[in-house]
C-alpha cells in the first residue's frame, strides 16, 4: 500500500454480497477493519492481516463491542414535512389539506428551506442514514437547499422538485411549463454533481395533470438516468380519485406506466392496495415499490404484501416516509415492517430486514456499485451500532446467543441512540 493517510475502522463487520437466504452472502467478521482512502473502501478484511499493511499516518477508529455496517438507504421520504411529524393523524387525503400543504407553502423562502434541509440532513446522519431518496416541494428554492445541504456533508442524495398543477392550494402548484422549465435547470445544475441525483417527483398522479404527466415523459426521455419518485395505490379513496381522474387507464399504476414512468430508477410509494395485471406490471418492468410502515399504521392506510414482492421478483426497498412516518430511524421502521409482516401471516428476518436497507436498497436504487456493501472501490458510506446504547439494550444484550439475534433485538428495541457513528465518503459526519 502507499504512504498516504486514510481512516481506518476496527470492529465486527458484517455486511451482504447477495440476498441472505444464501449463507455465503453473508460476511462478518469479528474483528475487522476497513480501510477507505480518497472516499473510497480500500481494504476490508480480518484485523491482523490490514492492521499491519496499514499506510503511514492512517487513523484507526476502534469500535470494540460494536457493530460496523454499510450507511442505511432511505428510499422514501419528504424532508419539508419533517416540521410536522405526530400531526395528529387522519386519512392521507384529509392529512394532506389540513397539514402537509400549509407546511409545505413556507418553502418558497429560500432561509426557510435552508433551515430545515440542514437540519434534516444531520438528523439522517444521526440515525446512520447516508443515502436517501428525498420528495422536496413545487419550490426550486426546496430542490437547491436539499442537494446544497446533502453535498457539504457528501451524502448520497436523490430528490427533486415536486411536480403538481392540480388539486392543491395556490402557491403549490406550477404549470406544465414552469415543471419543464425548473425541472430541467434542476437536472442540468444538480443530477450527477457530487453525489447526488435528480428525480423527476410528480407528487402522486391527482396532483398531476395529462399535461403535466406529458412533461415527466418529455424529461425522462430528455434525461433517461434521472430518478422518478412518486406515490402509489396508498389508500382505497385515493385509487378511486385516479380512476376518476383518469377514467381511459386500467388502473393507478397503469398511469405511470403509460407515461412511460416506471423501469429502473423509478420508485413507487406504498403500493398496498395492488391488482394482480400492476403486480405483473411491477415485475415486468421492475420498477421499485417502497415500502412505508410507520407511515401506512400512522394513516391507516393498510398493511403492505413484503412477502409477495419476493415471490413476484418485485424490486423493495423501506421508507420512514416523514412526515406521515413518525420516525427517521430505519432501526425503528424495521421493526414495525416486521410488525406489518407478522400481520400478514409472513415474517422478516432479521439478516432480510437489514439486507433490505444495506445492499437490498441500493440494488433497487441501481446504486449497488456505489454503495450499500464493503466491496473494494465502493465508497465510505459506514454506519457503527452500538448494541449496548439504552440500559434496555445492554440488558436485553446479555442474553442473545446470535448474530441474529443481536440484529433482531435492535431493529425492534433500537433506536437513533443505537448509532454510534456515521461516515459518508470516507469521513465521520456524526458521533454520539
Amino acid at each position: 500500500m502507499t504512504e498516504t493517510s486514510g481512516t481506518a475502522i476496527r470492529g465486527q463487520l458484517l455486511w451482504f454480497t447477495g440476498a441472505p437466504d444464501t449463507p455465503s452472502n453473508i460476511h462478518h467478521i469479528e474483528d475487522g477493519v476497513l480501510l477507505m482512502e480518497d472516499r473510497k473502501i480500500t481494504a476490508c478484511g480480518p484485523a491482523k492481516d490490514i492492521l499491519p499493511r496499514l499506510p503511514k499516518g492512517t487513523a484507526v477508529d476502534h469500535y470494540p463491542g460494536h457493530l460496523i455496517l454499510p450507511g442505511f438507504i432511505d428510499a422514501h421520504v419528504h424532508y419539508p414535512q419533517i416540521q410536522i411529524m405526530g400531526a395528529h393523524g387522519k386519512q392521507l387525503l384529509d392529512w394532506l389539506n389540513d397539514y402537509t400543504f400549509k407546511a409545505e407553502l413556507a418553502y418558497r423562502n429560500p432561509d426557510h428551506a435552508t433551515l430545515n434541509a440542514e437540519f434534516f440532513c444531520d438528523e439522517l446522519l444521526r440515525n446512520g442514514t447516508t443515502t436517501a431518496a428525498t420528495f422536496c416541494t413545487v419550490h426550486p428554492t426546496s430542490a437547491e437547499a436539499l442537494f446544497t445541504a446533502a453535498s457539504g456533508r457528501h451524502m448520497a442524495m436523490i430528490g427533486g422538485r415536486v411536480m403538481m398543477d392540480r388539486h392543491a392550494p395556490e402557491g403549490l402548484r406550477d404549470t406544465p411549463q414552469q415543471a419543464y422549465e425548473q425541472c430541467g435547470a434542476l437536472i442540468r445544475k444538480w443530477h450527477k454533481t457530487g453525489r447526488n441525483r435528480y428525480a423527476l417527483t410528480p407528487r402522486f398522479a391527482p396532483s398531476c395533470s395529462p399535461e403535466q404527466m406529458e412533461v415527466a415523459q418529455s424529461l425522462r426521455q430528455e434525461y433517461p438516468d434521472v430518478y422518478v419518485q412518486s406515490h402509489l395505490s396508498e389508500n382505497c379513496a385515493e385509487i378511486d380519485w385516479v380512476k376518476e381522474l383518469y377514467p381511459e387507464r386500467n388502473g393507478y399504476l397503469d398511469v405511470y406506466d403509460h407515461y412511460e414512468l416506471t423501469g429502473p430508477r423509478s420508485l413507487l410509494g406504498h403500493g398496498i392496495h395492488l391488482t394482480d395485471a400492476e403486480w405483473q406490471s411491477l415485475a415486468d418492468r421492475q420498477t421499485t415499490l417502497v415500502h412505508c410502515p410507520t407511515s401506512n399504521l400512522f394513516l391507516g392506510s393498510g398493511l403492505f404484501d413484503l412477502a409477495r414482492t419476493r415471490t413476484e421478483n418485485v424490486p423493495v426497498a423501506l421508507g420512514t416516509d416523514v412526515g406521515a412516518g413518525t420516525s427517521l430511524s430505519l432501526l425503528a421502521t424495521l421493526g414495525e415492517a416486521y410488525k406489518i409482516a407478522q400481520l400478514r401471516g409472513a415474517s422478516l428476518s432479521a439478516f432480510e430486514a437489514f439486507h433490505m436497507i444495506t445492499l437490498g436498497a441500493a440494488q433497487a436504487l441501481n446504486l449497488d456499485h456505489e454503495i450499500g456493501s464493503f466491496e473494494v472501490g465502493k465508497t465510505g458510506d459506514v454506519v457503527v451500532l452500538d448494541p449496548n446504547a439504552t440500559s434496555l439494550l445492554h440488558h436485553r444484550m446479555k442474553y442473545t446467543d446470535t448474530l441474529e439475534e443481536l440484529l433482531f433485538v435492535l431493529m425492534t428495541i433500537g433506536d437513533d441512540r443505537a448509532i454510534k457513528a456515521t461516515y459518508t465518503a470516507g469521513e465521520k459526519r456524526h458521533s454520539r
